[in-house]
């Protein structure tokens, strides 16, 4: 096959181009004939170009031009032309010019699409799934893809350049709880036995600061074997670094520089060099979430002095019941229909609300609907309170936990959020929340558990009273929050070998178990284990939020559908009954 390589790319050329002969490859991205002269958008990674076939008295060129179709592979040899002043184009940016062809060979056809790229289709995502590799030429998907290697570029050129190591640690280990299952790999070579994927590097990473690397990085992959449910992938990316000799506000401060700098290189923003903090109380009492979206104000306030005065019994039972009574005012909100009210509240019950209360604020600052015939006499005590005024609307949710009322109200503020467009996609409002409780309790299996991992450093006001009240104690834990999403976790260490074992013991977790499980870490301690402490952004929510996407499949080039499945090449797979006898394995019907 004739071959003609190309001399420039089809997002390259300009008006000062004007008169070069150049050669482009690429896709054919439209056709349209205007009696004998073609008119061909070609495409490629960097752009799209014009280019003109006159077909007059040239039959074999004629008849190529005819046969062409979308996604049709072809080279083009031609000159470039000014465009006239009428025919200039500003939406591309090679719109001045065009290319006059002399020469078009195709290189390869294409078969009719099962949907058009860069338009509009009722494609499903399973369809685009299964012909990712169409779905990744669309533009759309060039860019996210384009500003993921830039992000992660930027990552990289931000950590070396702050001394930080980049290593690698492995895919294949041992198999540690860390709150999910573990994807399995079994050993040809030892039967019964099994490597781990990693749900993170969490005890390498440990493992390098006592090794004396004092500061490392890792774009690393991680694989959690998690029951399909919202946006979640079964192996994903995260930033992962770990830092020795450094205290909570080390970690932050480094993400913080990192942050900026990623913001500013990827998408030329500028952040703030500090980002605000909350505790995790102040997120759950204000917000309801300990992810808030801080895009916009809407804070839940304690509506519990009024409750207490009233006569309605289901506030009073609540606070009766040691919980708790919360409002969220809703600016503009008296229009909502009842439905929509409706709505909120059969959202609200979505997080365990038995109901959602409303007042609407009418003219004179006056109640009217919902529960309003209880608090009229305490009307303007209430809005002066709250901050509310004539037009807004007033929405309240009481429950004997006080978490299930914060919970459930801060979930119809998020919901408000996106509804009324108050979530500016461009608009990037970071916040750390900190001193998140150290422990949690299991009510099914009567146990304490760690909030987030067992290798958490307690804060050291807990020290003297963690077994005698180990629901009070705080954890050097921090997340980093961006726009309602939880981007990354971390915290400092335990690098005491005793308090590791105290750890344990609080989590249920006997000493032969916890050597079984992770001997390898607790025995690295006993040699001069450094203070240290990390955190871990997730890479591909990260760039989902840049790029004001809200799916991490659109911005993974070969993600898992909702179910955990490829659609493409059909993974997961059987494999043949050879491998599974090298792997001494028996499927179970």
């Amino acid at each position: 096959m004739e071959t003609m390589k190309r001399t420039a790319d089809c997002g390259s050329l300009r008006k000062t181009d004007n008169g070069k002969t150049v050669i482009l490859n690429g896709w054919v991205h439209r056709k349209r004939n205007h009696g004998g002269i073609f008119f061909i958008n070609l495409r490629d990674r960097y752009g799209i170009t014009q280019v003109t076939v006159d077909t007059e008295g040239k039959e074999q060129l004629a008849a190529m031009c005819g046969e062409l179709r979308n996604e049709y592979v072809i080279a083009v040899e031609g000159k470039v032309s000014l465009r006239p002043d009428g025919m200039i184009n500003p939406s591309m940016e090679t719109g001045e010019i065009e290319v006059t062809a002399e020469k078009l060979i195709i290189l390869n056809k294409s078969e009719i699409l099962p949907f058009q790229i860069d338009e509009e289709s009722n494609a499903s995502e399973e369809t685009r799934l299964k012909y990712r590799y169409l779905d990744l030429r669309s533009s759309a998907m060039q860019k996210t893809i384009k500003m993921r290697s830039e992000t992660a570029f930027a990552v990289r050129e931000w950590m070396t350049s702050n001394g930080f190591y980049e290593i690698e640690t492995p895919t294949f280990i041992k198999s540690t709880p860390e709150g999910a299952r573990d994807y399995l790999v079994p050993s040809r070579l030892y039967p019964g036995k099994f490597y781990a994927l990693p749900q993170s590097p969490q005890l390498y990473k440990q493992i390098l600061m006592v090794a004396g690397f004092d500061k490392y990085f890792q774009i690393a992959r991680c694989y959690r074997d998690e029951d399909s449910r919202g946006d979640r992938q079964p192996e994903f990316t995260q930033i992962d670094i770990e830092m020795s000799f450094a205290g909570r506000d080390d970690v932050l401060s480094v993400t913080e520089g990192l942050m900026g700098h990623v913001f500013k290189k990827v998408l030329g923003k500028e952040i703030p060099q500090k980002f605000r903090r909350l505790t995790w109380e102040e997120a759950m009492e204000f917000y309801g979430s300990d992810k808030p979206d801080l895009r916009f104000d809407m804070r839940l306030n304690d509506f519990s002095p009024f409750a207490e005065k009233c006569g309605f019994q289901a506030f009073k039972d609540a606070l009766s019941g040691g919980g708790a009574v919360k409002a969220l005012v809703v600016k503009n909100g008296s229009s909502f229909s009842r439905k929509q009210i409706e709505d909120l509240e059969n959202h609200a019950k979505i997080y365990k609300a038995r109901g959602l209360a409303w007042i609407k604020v009418v003219s004179g600052g006056a109640f009217e609907g919902g529960v309003s015939k209880f608090f009229n006499e305490s009307a303007a005590q209430i809005t002066d309170a709250l901050g509310a005024k004539e037009g807004d609307l007033i929405l309240i949710a009481a429950d004997a936990k006080r978490n299930i009322a914060n919970t459930a109200l801060g979930a119809v503020r998020a919901k408000l959020g996106k509804d009324l467009g108050l979530c500016d996609p461009g608009n990037f409002e970071f916040a750390w929340i900190v001193d998140f409780p150290m422990f949690e309790y299991d009510e099914e299996q009567q146990k304490w558990e760690a909030a987030h991992h067992l290798f958490t450093w307690p804060q050291e006001k807990y020290h003297s009273t963690m077994e005698s009240d180990p629901g009070s104690v705080k954890g050097d834990l921090y997340d980093l929050v961006l726009n309602g999403y939880e981007l990354a976790s971390g915290s400092i260490r335990i690098h005491d070998p005793e308090m590791q074992r105290r750890v344990f013991k609080i989590a249920g977790i006997d000493p032969a178990q916890a050597e079984k499980k992770f001997g390898f870490l607790t025995e690295a301690f006993k040699y001069g284990a450094p203070p240290h402490g990390g955190i871990a952004p997730g890479l591909d929510r990260l760039v989902m939020i840049m790029a004001g996407l809200s799916s991490l499949k659109d911005v993974i080039a070969f993600p898992k559908n909702s179910f955990a499945v490829s659609p493409m090449d059909d993974c997961p797979s059987e494999v043949d009954q050879k491998q599974l006898n090298e792997l001494h394995l028996l499927i179970k019907e």
